[in-house]
């Protein structure tokens, strides 16, 4: 801990964090949960020996991943920006990693400062179960799932739409525009990833469109239904999510960023099974 006659400098530092979502009830500190946020907060808070507020760009759901989750909070004190993540992962559990820190700019914002969040989905078709592949894929194996078919339902998705359809009550966002950047879907052997990247997300979206995309991808939902739900903002045809250890947030970009790219671009290895 810190001496509390050192010198109080204020510093604002930005983090790239990996996690496990299996064991967490989400990102956002909540009372009586186990919280990502709240693990990283405890952690500072020894460190420096007082609370510090870490924000997120963005709240994941309970059980789902991160490959890039970026965060930033006020730093008090004389350790250099860079060293925090060495010195944090001596302190946070072993779901958590921190991959890299640096100081950024007091106007710089982990949140409103990204221009975009990507997260991908994967799916696992085969029909036997696999202990390696179960916490970090759907195990859907149900009906054959064409792959095409998801991707032609994703095209129609791109530019700034209203959806509601794919909107879970109990959000606080007024509003349910979003911008999608890309959206895809691509088979390895047994594995389907779905990739989408937007300038925001709405609360439970991407659980509860994959949940649909299923349903095109079987032939139980055609493309034109699938589309004119979403465009008609019927919600209440959007019964079911995909389960959250499919989900990853895969990494959040901005047009200022003091990592390299090795950092965070592309850090979630994709599942291969065979040759």
């Amino acid at each position: 801990m810190l001496e509390s006659h050192q010198p109080r400098q204020t510093q604002r530092v930005a983090l790239v964090i990996q996690y496990l979502g299996t064991h967490f009830h989400g990102w956002q500190r909540q009372k009586n949960q186990r919280t990502v946020q709240e693990e990283i907060e405890k952690a500072i808070a020894t460190i420096l020996g007082h609370h510090v507020t870490l924000h997120g760009a963005g709240r994941t759901d309970a059980g789902v991943h991160a490959a890039a989750q970026v965060a930033h909070f006020e730093a008090t004190g004389l350790i250099p920006a860079h060293k925090w993540a060495t010195i944090l992962n001596s302190y946070v559990p072993s779901d958590i990693l921190i991959r890299a820190s640096a100081g950024v700019d007091g106007r710089w914002h982990a949140r409103f400062s990204a221009a975009y969040r990507r997260y991908r989905y994967t799916i696992y078709t085969e029909d036997r179960l696999n202990l390696f592949v179960k916490p970090f894929s759907w195990h859907y194996y149900y009906a054959p799932l064409d792959e095409s078919l998801i991707q032609a339902a994703l095209k129609p998705l791109l530019g700034k739409h209203h959806l509601a359809a794919f909107h879970r009550a109990g959000s606080k966002r007024s509003h349910s525009w979003v911008e999608v950047q890309a959206a895809e879907c691509r088979r390895s052997g047994p594995f389907i990833h779905i990739e989408i990247q937007a300038d925001g997300f709405l609360y439970g979206m991407v659980r509860l469109l994959v949940g649909m995309l299923v349903q095109v991808g079987s032939g139980e939902r055609t493309l034109s239904n699938f589309t004119e739900l979403w465009k008609e903002e019927r919600r209440q045809e959007v019964k079911h999510a995909a389960p959250s250890q499919g989900l990853c947030l895969l990494r959040v970009g901005y047009p200022d960023f003091p990592f390299p790219k090795e950092i965070w671009y592309d850090t979630l290895p994709k599942l291969v099974i065979g040759h």
